[in-house]
């Protein structure tokens, strides 16, 4: 397989063709190479617009909602990253790629020590791996942006609270199969802004179903 060709039209006939048009996230897919991150023997799908099992009851997200979750957060280079749920670690090396510095959590300890090796591979030294559970606790710090790469059932608050001023934050909440993908801006101390973006269906965050005192 030629993988240059088939990133290449991943990116043209999947990603642009759902609303993709960000210059920056465009040449930063055509650029990460996915067939690294993907399970072995399962190289063959990595630009196929699927989701791909990675352990745990995980998958990777597809190719098309990646491109929307990097959209939708638009950074533009100087931002510091919260990503919840490593997972694989393509959309970690994607994310350093296009802000300044990315913490990435996970529950796993095996997915973090493989996206560690990966990521290294890649020659990215902007990323920080920490295994935490995000329905517990959060590292410490105003992030401008934070990508929440499971669906959680109903909102929950502290995501926002993790937010710097004016900071992003891309979550999907809901039940299957039709959720709801959310950006979340903090306007102040105490409010934020919510735009619906698009339905989509994915895996949930481990701990994800939140008790009815949370629901937003």
């Amino acid at each position: 397989m030629n993988t240059d060709f088939a990133r290449l039209q991943m990116v043209n006939q999947q990603v642009r063709g759902w609303n993709v048009y960000d210059e920056d996230v465009l040449a930063t897919l055509r650029e990460v190479p996915r067939e690294r991150f993907v399970p072995q023997g399962f190289e063959a799908l990595a630009f196929a617009d699927t989701a791909i099992a990675i352990g745990h009851g995980e998958t990777m997200m597809t190719p098309t909602v990646e491109g929307r979750v990097l959209q939708a957060l638009n950074l533009a280079g100087h931002e510091r990253v919260l990503e919840i749920g490593t997972g694989s670690g393509f959309m970690t090396a994607c994310l350093a790629t296009l802000g300044a510095r990315v913490t990435s959590i996970d529950i796993y300890d095996d997915f973090l020590a493989a996206a560690a090796k990966k990521i290294a591979e890649c020659e990215i030294d902007n990323v920080k791996l920490l295994q935490m559970d995000a329905m517990q606790e959060l590292p410490p710090g105003d992030f401008d942006a934070i990508a929440v790469t499971g669906s959680i059932q109903s909102f929950n608050p502290h995501f926002v609270e993790a937010l710097g001023p004016h900071g992003k934050l891309f979550v999907v909440e809901g039940d299957a199969p039709a959720m709801h993908a959310k950006l979340v801006e903090r306007v102040d101390d105490r409010d934020w802004h919510t735009v619906s973006l698009f339905e989509t269906n994915l895996a949930p965050l481990v701990h994800g179903a939140l008790p009815p005192q949370f629901a937003f």
